[in-house]
């Protein structure tokens, strides 16, 4: 029984770094490393949540091609359930072009693929029998999903007694609330970047973008702020907890780790507070290394980072 089921977004990702330009039209420019990665906001939570040691599925679709087996076998490797993801002979798998540059942070060129042609009709709603959390991950890069049809595999969910979670992607067709407003009834943690939050509302203020989403139905809102942590608001309560100082080495899919981070802390039990600081955890970890989950590590090699990195009062040592 997999404890949460990623149902979103599929992608190959091509890792280039150090990136420190584009090459002249006609020319060439060197990078110590090119690597292939499992990506994904659906594969990313779900590695994450599997090296942390929880068990996930991913729902969604790749092409029936090469790229798509690889990163169906490498899923496998990982420990994640696989049986959830469809193959489509009418368009390649996703890939993503991520350019790393000195500092970690990415720049992208993405083909969207199979992920633009998943709808509702694909999911398979037998796989919410057997599962605590339904996680949509990569909304408004599915147009086929995005909106409407996302609400109604939403609904579904609730009305089998499933936490539902959504988290967004950037929104490159300004789509935006039109596509994400349907869904935030049935949403119970609503978890977006800062950028794509105030996109959303086209409000500044984390207090002000939170509420906008709690007066849409969400029960908890969570917004990431990279290397500032977190901000997270209830209709009872307001934290902003401040992330983790580490070398970043590749920020790729830090806030999908952030999110199996977060969705770690929902399984065990925590109270909000506590689930911001080891999804901050989690994402401060993976920026580490190389590839979207690279440098997350199992719960309680996280809870060791975190006694390390944190003023800890006695007898409040994280552990498992």
């Amino acid at each position: 029984m997999p404890d949460v089921l990623c149902l979103g977004i599929i992608v190959a990702d091509l890792v280039a770094k150090p990136v420190t330009g584009l090459p002249p039209r006609g020319g060439l420019k060197l990078v110590d490393s090119i690597q292939l990665h499992n990506g994904g906001c659906a594969v990313n939570t779900a590695t994450a949540l599997a090296k942390l040691g929880f068990t996930a599925a991913v729902s969604g679709m790749v092409g029936n091609d090469g790229l798509g087996q690889v990163l169906i076998d490498n899923l496998v490797k990982a420990g994640v359930d696989t049986r959830y993801i469809l193959k489509t002979d009418q368009a390649g798998t996703s890939v993503s072009m991520v350019l790393v540059d000195s500092s970690g942070e990415r720049s992208f060129i993405h083909y969207t693929g199979a992920n633009a042609l998943l709808q509702a009709a694909d999911f398979n709603a037998t796989s919410l029998a057997d599962t605590r959390i339904l996680h949509i991950a990569g909304s408004l890069l599915m147009p086929g999903f995005d909106g409407e049809p996302c609400a109604a595999v939403l609904k579904t969910a609730k009305s089998r007694g499933l936490m539902t979670t959504l988290d967004t992607a950037w929104d490159d067709t300004g789509r935006w609330m039109k596509a994400i407003g349907p869904c935030l009834p049935y949403v119970d943690i609503f978890i977006p970047s800062l950028a794509e939050a105030r996109m959303l509302t086209g409000l500044e203020d984390l207090s002000e973008i939170a509420r906008v989403f709690l007066d849409h139905g969400v029960k908890t809102v969570v917004i990431k702020l990279g290397a500032d942590g977190c901000y997270i608001q209830t209709r009872d309560a307001s934290y902003h907890i401040p992330g983790f100082k580490v070398r970043a080495v590749d920020a790729t899919g830090a806030g999908d780790c952030f999110v199996a981070g977060f969705l770690a802390g929902v399984l065990q039990g925590l109270p909000a507070n506590r689930c911001g600081l080891l999804a901050n955890a989690v994402g401060a970890m993976s920026v580490t290394s190389v590839g979207a989950a690279t440098g997350v590590k199992s719960l309680t090699e996280t809870f060791a980072f975190m006694n390390s990195s944190i003023e800890i009062q006695e007898g409040q040592q994280w552990q498992r």
